[in-house]
């Protein structure tokens, strides 16, 4: 029997299963069935038959070898050829290059410790893909020594990129803390783990601090490793000389909250020449504002200052010759702030009812003892200063200072924009927002510690290699920051974008309604999921390779065969092919 395929003009061919006979001596053909309606996989699978191929299932034919995660890996690998990282880090290909972007990657992925992560990409097509497969421990060592050694050159190209004349430079620093046992007393300590303010609230613990230079979008431009109690405002000029001399940048708007462009910075600031500000002024300098009744708590100035309808105004200070300052209040802040007081001062007389219950019942006694104890209560929460407390060797009595707390509290929700950039070229409304912009760098820093790259705990020792992780872990929140923005449209972000530059620069801000939207119906309008980054990345990842053999045995040929994928992981590689950078 065979397959017969008889054609047809403009049709679907007549497809017949016939067979040969004789007839003396001649051959003959007979129908045996009209086969048209099968699909012509059918009929090919039909016609090896007859032709005598050993056919056996799909399972059979072949052995998976290994199975490997990969759609999240390429996503990475794509966007850094995208933004040119690999020539940005070096223009030479050389393997410590490779090693450095597959510990990026790897960063991005599933950060681990470097041991625990030359284990890890293994587990997927990362080791082969980024031709580090061989790569132990110290060798991730070795190539961050490397990159330190690179990281001028590397942050002066970041700068030309992203940084221009005349522009915002947005710059605020962080600390981590480390893991282990470290200390002076071990013998093991580095060198820049010093105990000092905690932003990580792990207060005692030796850490190390960071500034992180972005542009005005948040996207990061240098990082600076210092001791862990290095003072914010001591950081600063280094960048300013960084800027102007390394990066090449000679007129910059500098923005930095008010820890960290103080009074004596700002003095410093004058001498260079072509640099403005946008800061804040700190609750003190406020106060005094208020008492020389240059603003009143309703925000009420003088006519002949600007009064903006947002709670919003502009006015000018002798004590700020040639600065705008920009006072505003935000109602919400204040119903928090108001909250949040009276819930610490009701928590700390609770605690103080105690140790007078303590007191009175004569199992606490000794003006130093209950001095001790209150003095615990008192500062655990920072509300000493709204009370008197009268102690004795066997009392103990505390009242509010209602006036303290009043005038305070009269202060609630106002905070005062400084700046030196003229009106011309920023109204009262943009250095609002210029200053509010400052959460881009706070949400880089969320990212480093905590959300995705987990750049703490440190567990280096050197000092060289606490820089070369902070200095790591920048680069991978750089790819990231790209990713997230290229993939706008299919995690719950919002899109719209522009509507920072309109929107009331007092208010709390808050999502567009087409992101308030996203986040309500938790799907695209095709069904697809919405996804956070993350378990973006998760879905990404089972695009797998699989490695196969032709049969059993061993010395088999093998082949690789990858998930074809579904709309929305073929989505998320176009949106990275299209990315603007």
């Amino acid at each position: 029997m065979h397959i017969h395929i008889v054609p047809n003009r403009g049709s679907r061919p007549t497809i017949l299963l016939r067979e040969s006979y004789r007839e003396g001596k001649k051959v003959k053909k007979r129908t045996i069935a009209n086969l048209s309606h099968l699909p012509m996989p059918q009929i090919e699978l039909l016609r090896a038959v007859f032709q005598g191929a050993d056919l056996q299932p799909a399972g059979l034919g072949f052995v998976v070898e290994r199975s490997q995660p990969h759609g999240h890996v390429e996503a990475v690998q794509r966007m850094m050829e995208r933004l040119g990282l690999a020539s940005l880090i070096s223009a030479k290909p050389c393997r410590e290059r490779d090693i450095v972007l597959a510990l990026i990657a790897s960063r991005i992925l599933s950060p681990h410790t470097k041991l625990a992560t030359t284990r890890w990409w293994h587990t997927t097509t990362l080791a082969d893909e980024g031709g580090v497969a061989d790569v132990d421990e110290q060798d991730c060592y070795a190539a961050m020594d490397w990159l330190l050694a690179r990281q001028d050159r590397i942050q002066k190209k970041l700068a030309a990129r992203h940084l221009k004349a005349d522009g915002l430079v947005l710059y605020d620093l962080s600390s981590s803390y480390f893991e282990g046992t470290t200390g002076h007393a071990a013998g093991n300590a580095c060198p820049l783990a010093q105990r000092g303010y905690s932003r990580d609230g792990r207060r005692g613990t030796l850490q190390v601090n960071y500034g992180l230079m972005t542009d005005d979008r948040g996207c990061p431009v240098a990082v600076t490793v210092h001791e862990g109690n290095t003072a914010d405002p001591t950081t600063l000029m280094p960048e300013i000389t960084r800027l102007k001399e390394d990066f090449g940048i000679r007129q910059f708007v500098m923005v930095g909250d008010r820890g960290m462009i103080s009074s004596t910075a700002i003095a410093t600031l004058r001498d260079h020449g072509g640099i403005d500000w946008i800061t804040a002024l700190k609750s003190a300098s406020i106060r005094a504002l208020v008492e020389d009744q240059t603003i009143q708590p309703d925000l009420s100035l003088p006519a002949a200052w600007l009064v903006d309808e947002r709670n919003l105004a502009e006015f000018q200070h002798p004590d700020y010759p040639g600065e705008r300052l920009v006072a505003c209040r935000n109602p919400e802040l204040a119903k928090l702030r108001a909250h949040k007081r009276e819930d610490l001062l009701q928590a700390t007389e609770e605690a103080l009812r105690t140790i007078q219950t303590r007191v009175g019942a004569g199992r606490l006694t000794g003006q130093d003892k209950i001095g001790v104890a209150v003095g615990r209560v008192v500062n655990r929460y920072k509300v000493a200063k709204h009370f008197t407390l009268t102690l004795t060797d066997t009392t103990l009595t505390f009242t509010r200072k209602e006036d303290a707390i009043a005038a305070e509290a009269a202060l609630d929700g106002i905070y005062i924009i400084r700046t030196s950039v003229k009106a011309e070229r920023l109204d009262s409304a943009s250095c609002v927002r210029h200053y509010k912009s400052l959460s881009q760098v706070e949400r880089a820093f969320r990212s480093l510690k905590t959300v995705d790259l987990k750049v703490r705990p440190i567990h280096h020792r050197l000092s060289d290699r606490v820089r070369a992780h902070i200095f790591l872990c920048m680069l991978a929140y750089y790819v990231e920051w790209h990713l997230k923005a290229a993939w706008r449209e299919l995690l719950f972000a919002d899109e719209d974008q522009a509507a920072k530059t309109t929107r009331d620069p007092v208010a709390p801000a808050e999502r567009s309604a087409g992101a308030k939207a996203k986040i309500a119906r938790r799907h695209h309008a095709d069904g697809t999921p919405i996804h956070s980054f993350q378990t973006l990345l998760t879905e990404l990842a089972t695009i797998v390779r699989n490695t196969c053999r032709t049969s059993a045995e061993d010395d088999a040929p093998t082949f690789t065969v990858t998930t074809r994928p579904n709309p929305l992981q073929a989505r998320a590689m176009e949106l990275i092919d299209t990315l603007a950078v």
